[in-house]
């Protein structure tokens, strides 16, 4: 395997790219996907650099559908690598895991093309042999981790806070009818096709214009219907936070991939009450994640198997906007 140059670069000189250890069960023992690329005539994680505009969980689901045709869904982040191109550029590219069912991949079918040559499936324990890279390495050992603990099926709560909002002082009517400002717009409709690369499976919001308004692109871009929560309101905010509690642990007894718009004075609670539910510390990390700026979104992976479930990652992500 070739070693990582070291990386030193600035934010405006970085290629940033998105991908994912896509893998599958078989007879109790998980098996990863490994691509041959053409042109670069070594064996790689499906990945790809980030369009303009996208988000990076988007980027990871687009490029493995581009390069493997797998639709998949992402679960727990694995983390990034970063190293130097030849041209001199650094690159940072982010993974996550994605599991695929053992009978699709079965009759999964695949043409090599000018990118991609062959399609390899491999045992978990093996992989790193076959790879060309000590990063890719890297990413498979850290998959392989999340395996062994038994926390490599996840779902997870995606909390997203609405977009920007016409300011109260602008707005005559009830604070529950103030509309999305075209910033707003633009924040909810970017942020859309990164939410759906999670695969959620239930879509709920908050009563409010703003909220609703706000999670409608996610609705179009999953085809799930949106189901609205007075509980989520700011209107009906508490301090014992009991309703946002029970709609939390509503979502996490379910064990599916959900997604709930809310307010900033809400969402504290929301991240509060899945560390109560899970048993999770509350670290400054789990702090960070509930202080989102407006179409921000935070993803809570929670362990699909065992008694309880467990907080396995948390991620934050922003609308990615031209201009």
């Amino acid at each position: 395997m070739t070693p990582a140059a070291p990386f030193t670069a600035t934010a405006s000189d970085i290629v940033e790219a998105a991908g994912a250890v896509v893998w599958k069960m078989v007879d109790g023992k998980a098996r990863i996907l490994l691509v041959h690329r053409t042109q670069h005539k070594d064996v790689s994680l499906p990945k790809g650099k980030v369009d303009p505009g996208e988000t990076l969980p988007h980027t990871a689901v687009r490029e493995i559908a581009e390069e493997t045709g797998f639709e998949v869904a992402l679960g727990a982040p694995l983390g990034t690598v970063e190293y130097r191109l030849p041209n001199g550029r650094d690159k940072v590219v982010h993974y996550w895991s994605a599991e695929v069912d053992a009978g699709q991949a079965e009759r999964h079918s695949y043409e090599a093309n000018g990118e991609i040559r062959a399609l390899e499936w491999v045992p978990l324990a093996k992989a790193a042999k076959h790879l060309t890279y000590a990063h890719d390495a890297d990413v498979v050992e850290r998959f392989a981790a999340q395996v062994e603990a038994g926390l490599a099926r996840t779902f997870a709560l995606v909390v997203l806070r609405h977009g920007k909002a016409m300011p109260h002082e602008q707005w005559d009517g009830p604070d529950h009818t103030r509309p999305l400002l075209h910033r707003g717009l633009e924040q909810s409709r970017s942020v859309a096709g990164g939410i759906a690369a999670f695969g959620p499976e239930a879509l709920v919001t908050s009563t409010a214009a703003r909220c609703i308004a706000t999670i409608a692109p996610t609705a179009e871009a999953t085809g799930l219907e949106v189901k609205h929560s007075r509980g989520l309101s700011q209107d009906a905010y508490s301090a014992d936070a009991a309703r946002v509690r029970r709609q939390v642990e509503k979502r996490v007894a379910r064990r599916v991939t959900a997604v709930l718009c809310s307010h900033g004075p809400v969402i504290p609670q929301i991240i509060g009450a899945v560390a109560e539910v899970t048993g999770a510390p509350v670290t400054p990390a789990l702090r960070r994640s509930a202080a989102l700026s407006t179409g921000d979104y935070t993803v809570l992976h929670l362990a699909r198997e065992g008694e309880q479930p467990r907080l396995v990652a948390i991620e934050t992500h922003s609308p990615a906007l031209v201009g």
